[in-house]
């Protein structure tokens, strides 16, 4: 179980750390600072904190809510349900509390950015489910057990 777990969180919290840093950091960066939503000195560590829990509930979510873990349409079912819940609170919540220069253009950039996280996180969750049902140890041909 608990291997299941970690490949699930891993599923999320890498894609999710990589493709946030990107996104927001470099490639968009200008129009994020345009916004005006953004402090100059991100926190990154706090950054990575709220993606590890983001991780560890959708981790131990995803095998319990879905019947079939493994198959990538379950993974993307659970994803756009996800997706849903993240884009309430990362994205309209935002907009809605935070003094942006511009509202449609903040709500297009960070909606692209939440389908995009969830379109790979998706069959990353069904493989990682995949992957951490398999054996842990599959012995080589000629060899025998231990």
């Amino acid at each position: 179980m608990r291997r299941r777990f970690l490949f699930a969180l891993l599923a999320y919290l890498v894609p999710t750390f990589a493709l946030g840093y990107a996104w927001h950091l470099e490639l968009f960066a200008d129009r994020y600072d345009a916004l005006g939503i953004y402090r100059p000195d991100p926190i990154i560590p706090f950054g990575f904190l709220s993606m590890l829990v983001q991780g560890s509930i959708f981790a131990f979510a995803y095998p319990r809510l879905v019947a079939r873990p493994g198959a990538i349409g379950s993974g993307m079912r659970f994803a756009a349900l996800a997706a849903l819940l993240s884009w309430s609170f990362t994205t309209v919540a935002v907009a809605a509390k935070h003094p942006i220069t511009s509202v449609p253009a903040y709500l297009a950039l960070e909606s692209a950015f939440t389908a995009l996280q969830f379109l790979i996180v998706g069959p990353l969750l069904a493989l990682s489910a995949r992957v951490s049902i398999a054996p842990a140890h599959v012995a080589s041909p000629g060899s025998s057990p231990a």
